[in-house]
């Protein structure tokens, strides 16, 4: 095996296992909300509080050019070691209690030592497949927010399993990334100057790729966060009996949030073909159709139902990896890191708003509309690209695929 697969094989293992580490504790959420151990306003913490753990952790490396100047592989071990840390002493405080919130944060600064540096990692060994080698990265993310549903159904439940095999991925992912080799096109600094990131970002094509950026994040982990609350209504409304395999809200949800996977590799594939903002567009246009249907989707049965969920999993991180690529494809090299970093900062401060906001909108709207005001991201995401499409620059994307 080359040292390319060999690396990008590791690095994806790695983001996989560490990721775990994200929806640990909110993948029990659906369960403990039924049981009445926590609240709605708790439950949206568990997960608002890593989204801004993260926006801390990444400010913070922004600032200080922190993924440009550290080597990557003993940034994101050290990372992954205290996110399993901190990840597990979950156990000592319970679910409902401030402690857990702060735990959760704490992860969330360290992940920012893991998401976009691995992006950083696999975009040194890319050459003509930008799109493939992120979505590749965004896929295993994907499939790693996923897996602690999987943990769940296979546990019947038990919170506290899927906490301790969340940790142990963690822990595998701090002793395997060190294997990693870095590739030829990775780029770092010694000495680094904030306003060479702050110009960059002044650049009309990175504004709008950031701004694509963030009408998808105003989706997405929304739906992450609540898809599998809304299941559990939803697949009841829809007349699945809890005793059959469509009507295992833990698996069903599993399925859907793991689908991204698919959809970021195929996704990855096309663009570096037929260009980014074509297979953003596209995406966007997809998935804020299924989060404003959705809702409306239990009258036809449990199987259209699922089949419109997967159809949103996919789609609705399908296009995450293809603004990142876009975006280490405008930068100056020796700073795609920071601007990685900056970008996944703006957007994931956008996300504890809009995780927040859904418990407000399911009281408000219920269930059959509370989803429609995801839409609202991706509409803005499609504007943003088409604009971008016009730049002259934009034939700096996909090896000018636009």
């Amino acid at each position: 095996m080359s040292a390319k697969s060999r690396s990008i094989a590791l690095i994806v293992f790695c983001q996989v296992t560490s990721m775990t580490l994200w929806f640990s504790a909110s993948s029990a959420v659906p369960s403990l909300l039924a049981s009445g151990e926590i609240s709605g306003q708790q439950a949206s913490l568990l997960t608002g509080a890593v989204q801004l753990g993260f926006v801390a952790g990444t400010l913070l490396s922004a600032l200080s050019g922190l993924s440009d100047r550290i080597d990557p592989r003993r940034l994101f071990a050290a990372s992954a070691l205290a996110g399993a840390l901190a990840n597990i002493a979950i156990l000592a405080t319970g679910f409902d209690h401030f402690g857990t919130v702060v735990l959760r944060f704490a992860t969330g600064v360290v992940m920012a030592g893991i998401y976009p540096v691995g992006m950083k990692m696999a975009a040194g060994w890319a050459e003509r497949n930008m799109g493939l080698m992120i979505g590749t990265l965004v896929g295993a993310l994907t499939l790693g927010s996923a897996l602690p549903h999987l943990f769940n159904a296979l546990s019947s439940l038990d919170a506290h399993t899927t906490i301790w095999a969340a940790s142990v991925c963690a822990l595998i992912a701090a002793s395997a990334i060190g294997f990693v080799t870095l590739g030829p096109a990775h780029r770092g600094v010694t000495h680094f100057v904030p306003r060479d990131a702050l110009g960059l970002l002044r650049r009309p094509s990175v504004r709008l790729a950031n701004i694509g950026y963030l009408g998808h994040m105003w989706e997405l982990y929304a739906m992450w966060a609540w898809i599998g609350a809304f299941l559990d209504w939803a697949l009841s409304q829809a007349g699945a009996r809890h005793n059959t395999l469509l009507g295992d809200r833990p698996l069903m949800t599993f399925i859907v949030v793991a689908s991204g996977a698919i959809g970021s590799l195929s996704a990855g594939s096309l663009a570096d073909r037929y260009g980014r903002t074509t297979v953003t567009i596209a995406a966007m246009a997809t998935s804020g159709a299924c989060a404003a249907t959705i809702g409306f989707c239990t009258a036809g049965g449990p199987v259209p139902l699922l089949l419109v969920a997967i159809v949103w999993g996919v789609t609705v991180v399908a296009d995450s990896a293809q603004f990142s690529a876009a975006l280490a494809e405008l930068a100056d090299p020796h700073l795609v890191g920071t601007m990685l970093t900056i970008q996944t900062s703006l957007g994931f401060l956008l996300t504890f708003f809009t995780i927040q906001l859904m418990p407000v909108m399911i009281q408000a709207l219920t269930w059959h509309y509370a989803f429609i005001t995801l839409a609202i991201g991706p509409l803005v995401g499609v504007l943003a690209m088409w604009r971008l499409r016009q730049d002259p620059e934009s034939l700096r994307l996909a090896n000018g695929h636009r």
